[in-house]
């Protein structure tokens, strides 16, 4: 799966969103789906995305939600306390859209529509910024989130997207 920008897309979009297009964003969300999603399977999540934090020297805060129960929770060295106030706004995203903050950013630019107004909720409480991937359970949807904040929000996305797919590949199933 390519997750890198493409070239000769307009400068400033790829700046701001990878270069990612919704149609890639929501093909990378059919290929994340999980079998099935525990606790102890959230938990492991939130341990994985931590274990890269941690050898990366990443300045991020990490959160793993099971609904809107937060099973996860930690700051990384050099994060920052505005980091939880972030992951609560992509959380809210992520329960009232269903899918990733970067699909919901990249879907409102192609569409040419302001996603606050379009949705009518508030930028204090939601936030269309990478780092919010749903945690998707096969023939349930979203079950659960994976929430990264302190990268820019491309990084943030697709260390996200990392993790998922790690602990896909432990659990042995195929991308």
């Amino acid at each position: 799966m390519e997750l890198r920008a493409h070239v000769g897309q307009d400068e400033n979009m790829v700046s701001t969103t990878g270069g990612f297009t919704s149609a890639q964003l929501a093909l990378e969300a059919q290929t994340l789906v999980l079998a099935s999603l525990s606790h102890a399977d959230a938990l492991t999540i939130g341990e994985i995305a931590a274990a890269f934090g941690r050898e990366r020297n990443l300045p991020i805060t990490i959160e793993i939600r099971l609904g809107e129960w937060i099973v996860f929770h930690i700051s990384l060295p050099g994060s920052v306390q505005e980091h939880d106030q972030w992951i609560a706004r992509k959380a809210a995203v992520l329960l009232a859209k269903g899918n990733s903050t970067m699909f919901e950013r990249v879907f409102a630019e192609e569409q040419g529509y302001d996603w606050y107004e379009h949705n009518h909720l508030p930028e204090e409480h939601y936030a269309i910024h990478g780092g919010g991937i749903p945690l998707n359970v096969s023939e349930e949807g979203m079950v659960g989130a994976l929430l990264i904040s302190g990268l820019p929000q491309v990084e943030d996305h697709l260390l996200g997207v990392e993790v998922i797919a790690e602990f896909l590949a432990r659990k042995g199933e195929e991308l």
